[in-house]
């Protein structure tokens, strides 16, 4: 058991992929973050949860400057986030992201929406971005929808598409915001599924949410946000059996059925 209280793993290295030291964020006067202290190991998957406004998704969209932090420091692989746009493009290429709102662009069809990054950012050859994109369908389970445009899909398959987009981008990090939430129950599953299939990969995984069973299958930690701070961190199995924190056993009481 690592000092922090995440159970380690024989395919993570011990130097962070993602470093926040001291982190706050403020909306006017409204603190959102407060001293976040985080540290992300390569090939980590991380499940963040916690009540509504305790700074969940602040804390990820700060990871690839969606959010300006006022305080501390963000490193993520080497590279310190600033407001040097150099650096900030160089994140973005290396992290993905994976809304709750899909983000599609609903005049593209499915192809052309996961063929425009690695096309005009990463200036593929529009032949080899294609066959990348149908590879990433084939992963998440819906090749034959790549002809058809978002609106003619269902909300589980259009969250396949976001994620198959961030998969074609070869990002090092993808980060989650509570991506089965706008979901209806019967294809929250779906998407479950292929984030699971893609944990087996090694990449690194932030993920937001409030599926607790897909926190204790694939996370290998279990970090719990309250009032801007982080409140308690373990490794799955401690997380759950054992929280330390009495706000963290009131969270779990309501949230578990």
């Amino acid at each position: 058991m690592r000092a922090d209280g995440a159970a380690p793993r024989k395919d993570m290295s011990p130097d962070p992929i993602i470093e926040m030291q001291d982190v706050g964020k403020w909306f006017g006067s409204y603190q959102a973050l407060r001293g976040i202290d985080l540290r992300v190991a390569r090939g980590e998957r991380v499940v963040v949860c916690g009540p509504s406004g305790s700074g969940k998704s602040t804390l990820i969209r700060c990871i690839n400057r969606l959010e300006e932090h006022q305080q501390g420091r963000i490193v993520v692989d080497g590279i310190e986030l600033t407001a040097d746009l150099k650096n900030i493009e160089a994140i973005r290429r290396e992290v993905g992201m994976v809304f709750q709102h899909f983000n599609l662009f609903p005049h593209l069809t499915v192809l052309e929406n996961l063929t425009l990054g690695p096309i005009w950012v990463l200036k593929q050859p529009p032949a080899e971005a294609q066959a990348t994109a149908m590879r990433f369908l084939e992963r998440v389970r819906i090749p034959d929808q790549a002809h058809k445009y978002p609106g003619q899909l269902s909300g589980g398959q259009q969250q396949r598409v976001a994620i198959a987009r961030s998969l074609c981008m070869s990002p090092k990090i993808i980060l989650f915001d509570e991506p089965t939430s706008a979901l209806d129950p019967e294809m929250v599953k779906e998407v479950l599924d292929v984030m699971t299939t893609l944990a087996d990969t090694g990449i690194t995984m932030l993920c937001v949410t409030h599926e607790m069973g897909f926190a204790r299958q694939v996370a290998n930690r279990v970090i719990f946000m309250d009032q801007g701070q982080i409140v308690e961190q373990a490794a799955p199995e401690e997380f759950f059996s054992h929280p330390r924190h009495e706000r963290t056993r009131l969270f779990l009481s309501q949230i578990l059925h």
